[in-house]
């Protein structure tokens, strides 16, 4: 089972919490879509900031968005100028997909990612930027398990999957040090997945880190 499912999916409220934290039973299906183009937007916003993750928190007339970036300082920019650059765009974001007169009220959060090389999400796509620059692929592979392990890591599992160095026939590559056990529900396994679009084609990204319990 740990194979085929996502290890955050079977870790929800054990070692992980969700993204979207609400709950509107008039307006869910609107509310889910809105919730995945916000995320989207800032990803992509966010993408020099070293972003990870999105998670947003709704009451009755506000919305909280908690920003998980490995540099912040660009995010919140000189005497936060950037902050209030992002919450004017958050503002023509809602205004632009909600019909309500009234936008909600938005509530920032910036929080930094202590260790960018403990984060699946910020090493996928270090992985995916060293795959478009044509680098080879077992100098990839292995230098980024090294830095995973070296960051304190218990375990480190990276799979490319596809077109590999522009071969014919797609395939797959793995590197793998110390233990990752993704059928043990209380192990904290972070996981993302993330594609390379590459001049000859897309190579699947995915990367598995065991990282240390948090007491």
């Amino acid at each position: 089972m740990g194979q085929k499912v996502n290890p955050h999916l079977i870790r929800l409220q054990t070692i992980y919490n969700w993204g979207s934290r609400w709950f509107d039973e008039r307006n869910y299906r609107d509310t889910v879509m809105e919730d995945y183009m916000l995320r989207k937007a800032l990803l992509e916003r966010l993408k020099n900031a070293g972003i990870s993750r999105v998670e947003i928190e709704r009451s009755i007339n506000s919305v909280k968005i908690i920003a998980n970036v490995s540099r912040p300082g660009l995010v919140i920019g000189r005497g936060g100028t950037g902050l209030e650059e992002l919450k004017k765009y958050i503002n023509q974001f809602f205004r632009k997909h909600q019909n309500k007169k009234q936008l909600p009220k938005i509530d920032i959060r910036i929080e930094p990612v202590k260790e960018p090389n403990l984060d699946a999400q910020l090493v996928a796509k270090n992985i995916v930027e060293q795959l478009v620059r044509r680098l080879p692929y077992k100098r990839i592979l292995n230098q980024n398990a090294e830095r995973v392990m070296g960051a304190g890591a218990l375990g480190v599992k990276i799979l490319l999957s596809g077109r590999i160095a522009g071969a014919e026939i797609s395939r797959r590559e793995k590197i793998q040090k110390g233990t990752v056990p993704l059928s043990t529900i209380r192990g904290n396994i972070d996981y993302a997945s993330t594609p390379a679009l590459t001049k000859k084609g897309y190579i699947g990204v995915k990367v598995w880190i065991n990282k240390k319990e948090e007491k």
